[in-house]
């Protein structure tokens, strides 16, 4: 029997930051959108930084060369947040 289930494509399709909000869409149709204040260089970053990304990991990751951030798909579908810096007393 077919089914009419393809596999997940967590390959990255697209990439939209605005002052909010980052929104990954993926190939397989599904959209991941996170606040982006878990991701403190893309949050400090200024837009046109933000808008400088290039494809990582075979199409799984995504790198901002300026700011020296990666994210993967996988990451964003788990609620992977960055790591707090040194000191930083979030629970």
């Amino acid at each position: 029997m077919h089914s009419l289930v393809h596999e997940n494509d967590l390959r990255v399709m697209s990439v939209n930051i605005d002052d909010s909000r980052l929104t990954v869409e993926l190939m397989d149709g599904r959209a991941i959108s996170v606040p982006l204040a878990w991701y403190p260089r893309l949050a400090n970053a200024t837009p046109k930084q933000r808008q400088h990304w290039e494809l990582a990991g075979a199409g799984y990751g995504i790198h901002w060369p300026e700011l020296d951030e990666d994210l993967s798909t996988e990451g964003l579908l788990l609620g992977a947040r960055a790591p707090a810096p040194a000191g930083d007393s979030q629970p």
